[in-house]
């Protein structure tokens, strides 16, 4: 999958290669003599744990992260007792940076038992200048801090760490770059994440993410279909295009290509049987997009479309670029040509200057869209954001109420849509045996549902057409009807 670069043949002697990835290899080997030297003052092998906060693209990200850290010679573990800890971090909501400051504490006893421990802390919560400068003050005990515009640079930065005592910050406002190449070890066998592009240029007035990704960046085509392909014959069957907003995707490119004509060329991969992408910003999903969606046989019959709010004056002041009655003239387009499309979504309760009748107008979309789920959040106050200096303020009183209001009436919806495929035969893709009854294993459908079945980790991998006999809701208990025909190795 990577650059099959043969460590213990570069010659630490010589300077480090300016070019990448050959650089981040020769940092490799040199972390990889580091460690041994340490192991056999220690007498064992030394282990490692990546914690993920946030989304898909951090959960990609912490892949490249462990492909990097196994290259090295670190064993992985699931404990936080490991020799090195990594936590790559989110800060979209200020509950999330509460649980990385909650679990240092745990980190720095860990680390007084342990002499050999180092503490990595990377991701997006660490470009927030005042998260380093409480890092500084509070955190002494951190060894690398860096955050997501050099995330490639990690086998370097731990090289340094390796050489140097106290904390080693590395944090860059921005950047351009893309580095191809570099090891990544997939949660799954059968399905990978892929980065379509990095960054955002949408700069919605509650959300920091434009501020700690940078702006827009996409990768070339030819290495993403290059990548694919790899994946494709490493018995991958399904893939999760990421970006921030994938359907900006190649406006930045010297030879602009549309997300529509990347997705054509994907669905040309013969292996691959399963398409998916994700997020989409309403403003950008173009006609042409639709039409490949509804002539497509691969790409799974799911798209997440945040909302936000059903108020057009809402969305105004969140700076989202569309209005109530675009949002659902576009949806009326999505259903007409992809009638079984599964529609979710993000909505946000409590922006400033919300009233009762704004509210209501998003009601009134989540009763009309019909949504198969949606992720639903109070709105959390981000320091350096517009929203985050508006007046009118929602009280926390009237947020709440309306946050348990707006769940209701999401989880009603769903469990209506599910049950409507109760009956149904469908293909699943089995993802792994269930952790809580160890005679089912479970899978998803094209629209994103889980199903639950009898079956073994024999499954694991495989497309196999499944009897939703029983709706729970959110998710459905099923049975295999045929033997099983997309085998994913």
């Amino acid at each position: 999958m990577y650059n099959e670069t043969d460590l213990d043949k570069i010659n630490l002697d010589m300077e480090p290669p300016a070019g990448e990835p050959d650089r981040q290899y020769y940092f490799m080997a040199k972390c990889r003599r580091s460690l041994r030297e340490l192991e056999e003052r220690a007498g064992r092998s030394f282990t490692f744990s990546v914690q993920t906060f946030g989304c898909q693209m951090n959960a990609r990200d912490s892949e490249k992260l462990a492909g990097i850290l196994e290259t090295v010679g670190y064993v992985r573990a699931d404990s936080e007792e490991a020799d090195l800890v990594l936590y790559n971090t989110c800060t979209v909501r200020e509950n999330a940076n509460n649980k990385v400051w909650g679990r240092l504490g745990y980190l720095n006893g860990s680390r007084k038992r342990n002499p050999y421990k180092k503490i990595v802390l990377c991701g997006c919560m660490m470009q927030e200048p005042e998260v380093i400068e409480k890092l500084k003050k509070s955190y002494p005990f951190v060894n690398l801090v860096f955050g997501t515009h050099n995330i490639y640079k990690f086998a370097e930065l731990l090289s340094a760490s390796f050489e140097q005592q106290g904390m080693l910050i590395d944090i860059w406002k921005d950047t351009d770059k893309i580095v191809e190449d570099l090891p990544v070890e997939r949660k799954y066998f059968f399905k990978s994440g892929v980065n379509i592009m990095f960054g955002c240029n949408n700069f919605c007035s509650y959300c920091i993410v434009p501020y700690v990704r940078g702006r827009e960046r996409s990768r070339k085509p030819e290495d993403i279909l290059r990548e694919i392909e790899q994946l494709a014959e490493d018995g991958v069957v399904e893939v999760m295009l990421l970006g921030q907003n994938v359907n900006s995707y190649g406006k930045n490119l010297k030879e602009p290509l549309t997300f529509a004509e990347l997705l054509r060329k994907i669905e040309q991969i013969e292996k691959i049987k399963r398409i998916r992408f994700m997020t989409s910003h309403p403003k950008d999903l173009s006609d042409e997009l639709i039409e490949v969606m509804g002539k497509s046989k691969k790409i799974c019959k799911h798209l997440h479309l945040p909302l936000q709010s059903g108020s057009s004056r809402i969305l105004k002041e969140m700076n989202r670029h569309y209005d109530k009655e675009k949002y659902l003239a576009l949806v009326d387009k999505l259903r007409s040509a992809v009638p079984d499309l599964a529609l979710t979504t993000d909505i946000i309760v409590g922006f400033p200057g919300e009233t009762e009748e704004d509210f209501q107008e998003t009601l009134d979309v989540v009763r009309r869209v019909g949504y198969e789920s949606a992720f639903t959040f109070i709105y959390s106050r981000r320091t350096g954001t517009p929203a985050a200096s508006m007046e009118r303020q929602v009280p926390e009183a009237v947020v709440k109420d309306r946050f348990e209001r707006l769940l209701k009436e999401v989880q009603e919806t769903a469990a209506q849509k599910a049950g409507a495929l109760t009956g149904a035969t469908e293909p699943v893709l089995v993802e792994e045996v269930n952790e809580q009854d160890q005679t089912l294993v479970t899978g998803r459908l094209s629209n994103n549902f889980v199903v639950h079945l009898p079956g073994t980790g024999e499954l694991v991998g495989r497309i196999v057409n499944v009897k939703l006999k029983e709706c729970k809701g959110f998710y459905f208990y099923g049975e295999m009807v045929e033997s099983f025909s997309e085998p994913a190795v």
